[in-house]
């Protein structure tokens, strides 16, 4: 039984990452150049260096959240497991698998990743898995695998 383990892009959480560091960069080199007027009460001068440090928790946030994400595909089952202190895990058989649609969104498009929707038999009829590279290849491989799991099913 072969396995197939996918994460969401870091793409995007690396995007978030630089430009955080370019603002934090730009933010102290404004602040340094910056003459404190007397007026500014002392306890902001503390605070103020540390207000785009913030802007680093959304990309941490993210990637945290990405390690914690991964769509494991088996021979006959897919697994799209996620969550960091509590977990929620999700399992379809392949042979329930009736269609996988890509979509991809114009900055999606750019690079190369997109979101997976699968549709299959019973009454939760979709599934959405988002932001992963490559999403045609996969979507594919899900067919491909759906594909061989009902030509071996029993016509009944």
């Amino acid at each position: 039984m072969s396995e197939m383990i996918i994460r969401p892009t870091m793409k995007f959480i690396y995007i978030g990452y630089v430009a955080g560091v370019v603002i934090v960069v730009a933010f102290v080199v404004a602040l340094e150049r910056m003459e404190w007027s007397p007026d500014v009460p002392l306890s902001l001068h503390h605070w103020i260096p540390w207000l785009p440090v913030l802007l680093l928790l959304w990309p941490a946030k993210c990637h945290l959240r990405q390690h914690f994400t991964k769509l494991t595909i088996l021979d006959d089952m897919l697994r799209y497991e996620r969550g960091i202190l509590g977990r929620a895990t999700r399992t379809i058989l392949v042979s329930k698998v009736q269609d996988v649609t890509v979509h991809q969104r114009i900055g999606q498009r750019i690079f190369g990743v997109g979101d997976l929707s699968i549709e299959t038999a019973g009454k939760s009829s979709w599934e959405a898995f988002v932001d992963f590279d490559r999403p045609q290849e996969i979507a594919d491989h899900i067919n491909e695998l759906s594909q061989n799991g009902h030509s071996k099913d029993p016509i009944t």
